[in-house]
């Protein structure tokens, strides 16, 4: 009867883990499931939202603009990533059954005032598209028609879609692709002040009327359900920029295999040397070294001294161990497949998930860390690893909600989701945060130091200038960079554009590349930094390449600037708030590789110096 009940609150967490991997798994897969249509079936067209097309994050409800809608607005039940994303769909009016053609069937009549007539004006002019949905499938399209020419004198003309035609493809019972155009119907001039007429539409005093009205025609497909994925891949409203994508990488795994070559070669004929030299005693170690040599060598009783901020430190290589399991997570399911261009928001679900589970990681790392370098308030550091970035990203997030809650966009939470989160890090997160740090410190053993640390600390030389902390940053934090810098535009251009990203495996290449980059790069500062009889490697390995991060917002701060169109509150609040999230991940990431690459380094040199 003991047996059973022996441990309660682990058979809880089991359950709670086992539940999220389901959510996260089956309902994914629940949605994505195949719907089987019979000829005449109704297929229901959701409408989405709207917003301008320089700014892909700045996007608001589809009937905020005066168009046609039912007199009750049903909204369609979204999944978490959905919601994440800015999806809002609700029914529209719409009316496509399946494999019937409709040839310019009236949808309504609208009789548009001066103010309604001015905001789509102004909508069109921001060049507005809409985002239909039809069987998971996107649907997308220009709201209006705008048109500049000619200099003297200068004409400016504005014009309203009020058709159009819906070009649907299926294979069999199934919906294999959508899509939309208006190159067969012309549009209603918008003139300044609420005027207009044309076809459509009718001038009046009362206002502007007009006749929206929409055809559907069908297409056989030679492609099955399974594929379709391939043809939303091939035909897109947003232009393609990853044509020259396999040169590119190529390039930079060239630069980067031979960059890795020549710091390992290098790296290994100095240490060669260094053992060569000081190995000229047949008997000693660590502690009967000749005091009369410098280098590395004569640090051997202060290089394995604890750093102050002992909490702080472990808190980074914590939450960066999680990031790195985290992002490794991510790509892995990528590749297995199970983010596609259909599946609206679901690497932002998996994304949730993995970070509430992964809170694990980072509390073991944190605190066994913190209990080997002889740390005492291990419940602080586990308090400091939970909000270490979850306060940064908690902070941020108010600040952006509350500007896109300000605008009025579909990018502001709704409350309930809110919770749903708010309950996901404190029923989930930090509790495993808690178990984590519980176990790690219970499992700690001892530090493995080669070399007994002396009480009193020695006293280090002058450092030239090329040796000091902001040089080695700019080094260590360009060299990743320069790794990744191809890769990081069309990341940014998924992010923050309109791709979508499907080359995983290439992904995974990059990332491998980059934490193989990084440490490489910290190991050949930490040995510069030892030369120099300056054993204060700890925090110096954490931030020379984890300033890395500082060269990405560098980086996102001329993407924005030259490399897309954003512009407005809305989306550059969106942009550079979460671009500062994502250089504090990369810092995180990529200072835990470099301190473990350091420290098994800087154990390997000493270890091998006592044993011959």
């Amino acid at each position: 009867m003991m047996a059973k009940s022996e441990h309660p609150t682990q058979q809880r967490v089991f359950r709670m883990i086992v539940y999220c991997v389901w959510v996260m798994c089956l309902v994914p897969q629940i949605a994505w499931a195949k719907v089987n249509y019979k000829q005449g079936d109704p297929v229901t067209l959701y409408v989405n939202k709207v917003g301008p097309y320089h700014n892909p994050q700045e996007t608001y409800h589809y009937y905020t603009l005066p168009v046609c809608r039912p007199k009750e607005v049903h909204h369609k039940s979204l999944s978490l990533g959905e919601v994440l994303d800015g999806d809002r769909m609700a029914e529209s009016l719409y009316e496509i059954k399946f494999r019937e053609n409709t040839e310019k069937k009236t949808l309504c009549g609208l009789t548009l005032t001066e103010k309604e007539v001015d905001q789509l004006r102004e909508a069109i002019e921001e060049l507005y598209y809409f985002e239909f949905v039809l069987d998971d499938i996107p649907i997308w399209g220009f709201v209006g028609y705008m048109e500049e020419s000619g200099f003297l004198p200068h004409s400016h003309k504005v014009g309203l879609w009020t058709h159009l035609d819906f070009n649907i493809e299926y294979n069999g019972d199934s919906v294999i692709f959508a899509n939309v155009s208006v190159k067969d119907s012309k549009p209603v001039p918008l003139e300044e002040g609420g005027g207009g007429a044309g076809h459509g539409a009718v001038g009046s005093a009362s206002g502007l009327a007009l006749t929206f009205t929409y055809s559907v025609r069908w297409f056989e497909s030679p492609l099955s359900h399974a594929r379709r994925a391939e043809r939303l891949r091939d035909h897109s409203f947003f232009p393609k920029t990853l044509e020259i994508h396999w040169l590119s990488i190529i390039n930079s795994l060239v630069l980067v295999v031979l960059l890795l070559g020549f710091v390992i070669i290098i790296l290994m004929r100095v240490l060669k040397n260094d053992f060569a030299r000081y190995n000229v005693e047949e008997e000693g170690g660590c502690d009967d070294l000749d005091q009369g040599d410098n280098g590395w060598k004569i640090i051997h009783t202060d290089v394995f001294r604890f750093p102050p901020y002992k909490s702080l430190l472990c808190a980074v290589l914590g939450v960066g161990a999680q990031f790195l399991t985290l992002a490794t997570g991510i790509i892995v399911m990528a590749l297995l497949g199970m983010f596609n261009v259909h599946r609206h928001g679901a690497i932002n679900s998996a994304a949730i998930v993995l970070y509430a589970l992964t809170s694990c990681v980072s509390g073991y790392c944190s605190c066994s860390f913190y209990t080997q370098i002889h740390g005492q308030r291990w419940v602080w550091n586990i308090i400091l690893t939970s909000s270490l970035f979850s306060a940064p990203l908690f902070l941020t997030w108010s600040v952006v909600n509350s500007v896109h809650w300000w605008s009025g966009s579909t990018q502001a939470l709704p409350a309930s989701t809110v919770l749903l989160l708010l309950g996901a890090w404190v029923l989930v997160g930090f509790p495993l945060t808690v178990i984590g740090g519980i176990v790690g410190k219970n499992r700690a053993g001892n530090f493995q130091a080669p070399c007994r640390t002396r009480n009193i600390a020695r006293q280090i030389p002058t450092q030239p200038w090329y040796k000091h902390t902001a040089v080695h940053m700019a080094i260590g934090g360009f060299l990743p960079f320069s790794a990744i810098s191809v890769e990081l535009y069309y990341i940014f251009a998924t992010v923050w554009g309109r791709e979508h990203y499907t080359l995983y495996g290439i992904l995974l290449c990059v990332f491998a590349i980059l934490l193989s980059v990084g440490a490489c790069i910290s190991v050949a500062l930490t040995y510069f930094l030892l030369s120099g009889e300056d054993y204060r490697w700890w925090w110096r390995s954490v931030l020379s390449t984890g300033s890395t991060g500082l060269f990405i917002f560098v980086y996102s701060v001329f993407y924005y600037r030259n490399r897309s169109s954003m512009s407005g509150l809305v989306q550059s609040a969106e942009f550079f708030g979460y671009s500062l999230l994502t250089a504090l991940v990369f810092s995180l990431m990529l200072g835990t590789v470099s301190f473990w690459a350091s420290l098994a380094f800087i154990r390997y040199i000493y270890r091998s110096l006592k044993m011959d």
